[in-house]
């Protein structure tokens, strides 16, 4: 990029909150920024922001861009919708009056509480959403009976749904008393009410269900019904995931 074009790197990272503008150019000396892959100490260096992939100590710098980006800790008993003919509790009812119209990344079960994304940024939430790139989505199931080896072996190696095979990337036992587990499980299919169908296979109905991270994003403390934004680290990851 010419001296004449874009933004000088210093000012881009002080906007995006990284550091001071004398900081930044510090960062910059001491080869702590890449952008597009090439460390850049150049303090004359000008980059796009909403083009160029800037890096700060390996960490992504998200894309200047002018959207929303927030995570809900979706309550039980409310339909990942923004409006309901039915009239009963949807998204929208939980969300911040921001003037723009956002939609959910995904989507959650009536009865399944948790972590939702919310955006305007139709590019990013179609990318998290397509099974091609492979987003991880992270759950606490608690089923009745107690889980055995043998059970979490299966969901790791595999089984049949009525609609195909489908098997988990991780799993693990959290907790376990005389009728119930506790499970964690980790896959990045996003097939409709995939966990409960999946230990209802095994014969373990599930009593309570919550999804706790989507990628690098997790829930957290975030109380039920309230809203955050995504930090800056996490926006970079995701746009790193959904490769954009």
């Amino acid at each position: 990029m010419s001296d004449s074009e874009g933004v000088r790197l210093q000012k881009v990272l002080a906007q995006a909150g990284v550091a001071s503008r004398r900081a930044s150019e510090q960062l910059m000396v001491e080869g702590r920024v890449e952008v597009n892959g090439r460390v850049v100490t150049e303090l004359g260096a000008r980059v796009d922001p909403e083009r160029d992939h800037i890096r700060v100590d390996g960490k992504r710098l998200p894309p200047q861009r002018q959207h929303l980006y927030l995570v809900l800790n979706k309550p039980r008993g409310v339909v990942s919708t923004m409006s309901d003919p039915e009239g009963r509790p949807c998204l929208a009812d939980y969300l911040p009056h921001h003037g723009a119209r956002l939609f959910h990344v995904g989507r959650l079960d009536a009865d399944t509480e948790g972590l939702i994304i919310l955006t305007n940024d139709g590019d990013l939430a179609q990318r998290l959403s397509h099974p091609k790139y492979e987003v991880t989505k992270t759950y606490l199931a608690e089923v009745e009976g107690v889980v055995e080896r043998v059970v979490l072996n299966r969901l790791s190696s595999g089984l049949v749904l009525e609609d195909g095979p489908v098997k988990a990337d991780r799993v693990k036992l959290i907790d376990a008393t005389a009728n119930r587990s506790l499970v964690e499980v980790v896959l990045h299919s996003g097939r409709n009410r995939v966990v409960r169908r999946m230990f209802e296979v095994l014969g373990h109905p599930v009593r309570r269900l919550g999804r706790t991270r989507v990628g690098p994003v997790r829930l957290g403390d975030l109380a039920s019904g309230r809203t955050r934004p995504l930090t800056r680290q996490e926006l970079g990851e995701l746009f790193d995931a959904a490769q954009l």
